[in-house]
């Protein structure tokens, strides 16, 4: 299968909560003929530059990204940025913030879920799932599901680590805008990620107005009804309709690299949108 001329711009590594190898990424989308990919990992940049190594020799782009987690009116809401100055500058300097919160958060999460007799998980398992100290709830997810605790990841979230749930452990806070004017002060373009997940639409003409500069219309497994009520969103607040997979290796097993991709003028379109 050959997409030429197309673009996966959600792709992330094992430097979060992915299980593959930025070469294994590269792979998997030099073997559907992509030509442009971007590395978006869940608040860390770390994926990046390997990527890129590993692309050199091809006729591949990879586009430097991150997703930002975020939180408005008791909703995450993921904020993906695109060309971002991955080696200095105001996010590099965050992203710092952000890693320490997550750890910090993840030996709270753990502490909470003994408290409720899951006694056989530690932090180091945890952090032994990832590459660098973006540790999440899909990794404690994995070891609960790995230990015998529940049948699936749904389960996990819906039993044990989903808000209200008896493990559940708050986040760092930022606002949506505040990861928006983040991107864009490190001279990024900001996309709000996956909006019939998020479903908090009203919101969109908030965030357009204060940088947002486009809208992850295509996303794998959306019904084409939602995909067209999504251009027609993205269409009436003027921003760019982007797309990706998602993909996140063997963690989730509904999509992978080319799923879901874009044209190349989409990528070009971003590129122009830069601050």
């Amino acid at each position: 299968m050959t997409m030429n001329g197309q673009a996966d711009l959600h792709i992330h590594t094992y430097f979060s909560d992915s299980t593959s190898s930025p070469q294994e990424v590269v792979d998997d989308a030099l073997k559907c003929g992509l030509s442009c990919i971007a590395i978006t990992d869940h608040d860390i940049v770390e994926g990046v530059e390997p990527t890129i190594a590993a692309a050199v020799n091809h006729a591949l782009e990879v586009v430097p990204g991150i997703e930002l987690s975020s939180e408005l009116e008791n909703c995450d809401i993921h904020i993906l940025g695109y060309f971002v100055d991955f080696q200095k500058g105001p996010l590099l300097e965050k992203i710092d913030i952000f890693l320490d919160a997550r750890m910090e958060r993840m030996k709270q999460m753990i502490m909470n879920l003994k408290k409720v007799g899951v006694n056989n998980i530690e932090f180091e398992e945890v952090c032994a799932l990832t590459k660098s100290k973006a540790v999440g709830r899909a990794h404690l997810a994995m070891l609960l599901h790995q230990k015998g605790w529940v049948s699936n990841f749904k389960t996990a979230f819906e039993k044990y680590i989903g808000p209200g749930c008896p493990g559940y452990a708050p986040k760092y806070k930022q606002t949506p805008f505040e990861a928006i004017e983040l991107i864009r002060s490190s001279g990024g373009v900001a996309v709000m990620a996956h909006p019939m997940l998020t479903q908090k639409d009203e919101l969109i003409p908030r965030f357009a107005a204060a940088g947002l500069k486009g809208l992850e219309v295509y996303y794998p497994n959306s019904m084409e009804m939602v995909t067209q009520f999504y251009e027609r969103i993205a269409e009436k607040n003027n921003l760019i309709a982007t797309g990706g997979s998602d993909a996140h290796g063997k963690a989730k097993s509904y999509t992978y690299v080319g799923k879901r991709t874009v044209p190349l003028e989409v990528v070009e379109r971003l590129r122009q949108a830069k601050p």
